[in-house]
């Protein structure tokens, strides 16, 4: 079977914008924050409602510069497992734990759906949705990957106002899993597909040029100075996702953090293998695609900021 798919179409955006020039507090969610040890890793939740996103195996990569220059990668750091994402204990509520245990919602969720994700044998997103009968749209539909979708509600609104496009969440918070699923069911989706697993070990595993577009919403910003090499948006990493990503196809993400937002721009501005939409060192208004989280209001009403980026693979 090809894992090939049509061209992307150009999306439709509103006009670009320059840097802010006023700097903005980024938000957060009072009633989730979590407080840890200074020598812990801090849990951060943002305007997904989520902490997790994902983990990679690759040379320790630390960013020193305040301002977001490119990570540096020691060639002395051994090669151990460093995770953009910590995983934390949350109340599931009846309907996503009904979805994580009865088999009337498993054609959702492609593997375990507990511990973590077992991603053995997944090596084509596209063979996900080969059975027409089942998923009509077929293997060669448009294709989205979104990483950490946190409990899915943007995903799940994405995939039931674009119905002919093939929707794939990774996610490691299990409540999140099961509460897409539980969405997933009552609207009767059938181009939605789950994964329990790390989205780096995942993306290694699949085809060069198969996914038209990847998107990355309010990922962990990891505050503090020594945990910048947790971030995902990092050259390494960004080198996994581009490998997967159509020749054409985009990569989306979006922050509430004014810092990571900047960081972003440097790292991505700066790799030879992406072109960003709006032009070098521009953000992207939020575009009508993206829905808004219940985070994202509240904080925009009390005027905090947030960051789009889009980057097309050249």
């Amino acid at each position: 079977m090809s894992s090939q798919a049509p061209q992307t179409p150009a999306p439709t955006l509103p006009p670009t914008t320059d840097h802010p020039t006023e700097s903005v507090a980024p938000m957060s969610d009072p009633t989730e924050q979590t407080q840890v040890p200074d020598n812990t890793d801090a849990i951060s939740p943002n305007a997904s409602g989520s902490t997790s996103t994902t983990a990679e195996s690759s040379p320790e990569a630390n960013v020193e510069n305040n301002a977001g220059t490119n990570a540096e990668t020691s060639i002395d750091v051994p090669l151990r497992t460093i995770q953009t994402f910590m995983k934390r204990r949350t109340h599931m509520n009846k309907h996503a734990e009904q979805a994580l245990t009865d088999p009337a919602y498993a054609h959702y969720i492609v593997n375990n759906t507990s511990g973590d994700g077992d991603l053995t044998g997944i090596h084509d997103l596209r063979a996900l949705f080969a059975d027409t009968e089942v998923t009509p749209n077929g293997a060669q539909a448009p294709l989205t990957l979104e990483i950490g979708f946190g409990l899915g509600d943007s995903l799940i609104d994405m995939a039931d106002a674009d119905r002919e496009r093939n929707f794939v969440g990774i996610e490691v918070h299990e409540p999140g899993i099961g509460k897409c699923a539980y969405r997933a069911e009552e609207l009767g989706l059938t181009n939605i597909r789950i994964i329990n697993g790390d989205a780096i070990q995942l993306l290694q595993q699949l085809p060069e040029n198969h996914i038209d577009r990847i998107q990355l919403y309010f990922p962990d910003p990891w505050q503090k100075k020594r945990h910048y090499k947790r971030r995902f948006v990092s050259p390494e990493r960004m080198a996994i996702v581009t490998r997967a990503l159509k020749t054409g196809g985009w990569f989306h993400t979006a922050t509430d953090w004014e810092h990571y937002a900047f960081w972003m721009v440097e790292v991505l501005d700066n790799l030879d293998t992406l072109s960003n939409y709006s032009g070098a060192g521009n953000f992207t208004p939020r575009p009508d695609f993206r829905p808004q989280t219940k985070f994202e209001r509240r904080g925009l009403d009390r005027g905090h900021g947030v960051w789009d980026l889009i980057y097309t693979k050249k």
